[in-house]
């Protein structure tokens, strides 16, 4: 007589798999709303932290399920094997964000000039939701910003303004930004037009010398409109950033001064919520100054 062994089944891995692959589908969902539709980064944290949660519970019940299977061979090691892998995603997606949420400063605002930042032409308004924050940077942010990122410094070139300027419009073309506004454009345009005298209008010269052109010095602005990190013969370009993957939102502002023969740059870079941009915002200015730098070694002039 023969005895025929039935294998029992293990529940936790089957439920693993469900929640797990719950988790991911719910995960990908709105990391996709969050990247092209509607949904605004407090949502998007929101569904992300409670689609990990789901999969650590999916991953603990396939450990039960692999338990299961080494102590009586219960039926379920794939199934709990399928729920490791849909877990992977979200969980590994919050603790990469944990992990620079713990390991870079609290702070949501970063600027190359850490005394004086160029001022926003259009101050971001953005709904925060849950994710709290204080409406000023406050100079302890700007401390912690110095000791965090010592590198993040403005650039100095040995180019006329509108060279410069016309370097900052590609680089930032190229790396994804959008111009929303912009002041101090007319500064860059030259200070003097060629005035030669055509040889077949020098008789008219000379006869007519009340009729030659006076140039005329460039309109300042009136020093009371004078935002602090902003003088009349600056430029400032302001423009909106996404992250390439998750989407998430920053503004960020160019300024361009002209000092003797050079021009200064500096950028500020703000992330659209929340009260920790997790070390993105530097991350995107020094990408950007790079790219400037090498952009203006064909522009700038010696």
């Amino acid at each position: 007589m023969m005895i025929k062994y039935e294998r029992p089944t293990s529940l936790a891995a089957r439920w693993a798999r469900r929640i797990a692959r719950f988790a991911f589908g719910l995960f990908v969902a709105a990391l996709l709303a969050h990247r092209f539709g509607p949904l605004v980064t407090p949502h998007f944290v929101v569904l992300g932290l409670f689609s990990a949660g789901l999969a650590a519970f999916a991953v603990l019940l396939s450990v039960i399920g692999f338990v299961r299977l080494w102590q009586v061979a219960a039926v379920g090691g794939v199934a709990s094997f399928v729920a490791l892998v849909y877990a992977v995603v979200p969980i590994g997606s919050a603790g990469l964000a944990l992990n620079e949420y713990f390991s870079k400063p609290a702070i949501y605002d970063v600027s190359t000039d850490t005394v004086t930042p160029p001022p926003w032409i259009k101050p971001p308004e953005a709904e925060q939701g849950w994710l709290k924050r204080p409406r000023e940077v406050t100079p302890e942010d700007r401390e912690a910003q110095i000791v965090a990122y010592p590198g993040l410094t403005g650039r100095r070139y040995d180019g006329a303004l509108d060279r410069v300027f016309q370097g900052v419009k590609i680089v930032a073309e190229k790396t994804g930004i959008s111009i929303v506004a912009q002041e101090g454009e007319e500064n860059a345009e030259a200070d003097l037009e060629d005035m030669v005298v055509k040889p077949s209008d020098a008789a008219t010269a000379d006869s007519e010398p009340d009729d030659v052109p006076i140039p005329l010095s460039r309109p300042e602005m009136v020093p009371g409109d004078m935002r602090p990190g902003r003088r009349s013969s600056d430029i400032l370009v302001q423009g909106e950033w996404r992250t390439l993957i998750v989407g998430f939102r920053f503004d960020v502002l160019i300024r361009l001064r002209e000092e003797a023969e050079t021009t200064f740059v500096d950028m500020r870079v703000a992330s659209r919520y929340g009260a920790h941009d997790l070390g993105l915002g530097a991350a995107f200015a020094d990408q950007f100054l790079h790219a400037l730098d090498a952009e203006l070694l064909g522009i700038a002039g010696d």
